[in-house]
């Protein structure tokens, strides 16, 4: 019995590290509950993404929120060209995570270099989504707080 939690842990910490799929089917979602894998959609505007770019920004992000996937529904990151064939600093990233049962989180990064304003929107997501999570864990439970609790 031990062996199949083992390897159930296993499993769920490889799950928790890999490449975020770019939709999850719904008869998945029903059935995975927390355990389906977070959609990641990735949405191009203005730029040629090739597919190799597009699954290392998945692989970047099921680095970065795996462990969060149990507060995670879904991913959408924004590529875009903001000033078009002007040139600048117009390489912008937008990345979004909607949580369950929290506020999203969107992070929006612009650099020249489209490598630079990934690295940094998907860092500052990473911790957005830390800061979020962590909050909910150190609310009480009930609304109060533990001084105004009676003490027999």
């Amino acid at each position: 019995m031990k062996l199949l939690a083992h390897e159930s842990h296993e499993l769920m910490a490889a799950r928790r590290r890999s490449v975020l799929p770019p939709s999850v089917s719904r008869p998945l979602k029903r059935v995975g509950g927390r355990a389906s894998p977070i959609p990641a959609h990735v949405r191009v505007t203005g730029i040629a993404l090739s597919t190799d770019v597009q699954a290392d920004i998945r692989r970047t992000l099921g680095m970065r929120l795996g462990k969060f996937a149990w507060s995670i529904e879904r991913v959408t990151v924004r590529v875009r060209d903001a000033n078009g064939p002007r040139g600048g600093v117009d390489q912008e990233c937008t990345v979004k995570v909607v949580l369950s049962g929290l506020p999203s989180v969107v992070v929006r990064r612009r650099h020249v270099s489209l490598e630079v304003a990934l690295d940094e929107a998907t860092r500052a997501v990473e911790q957005a989504v830390w800061r979020r999570v962590s909050r909910r864990r150190m609310k009480p439970l009930h609304g109060r707080s533990p001084r105004h609790r009676l003490v027999s």
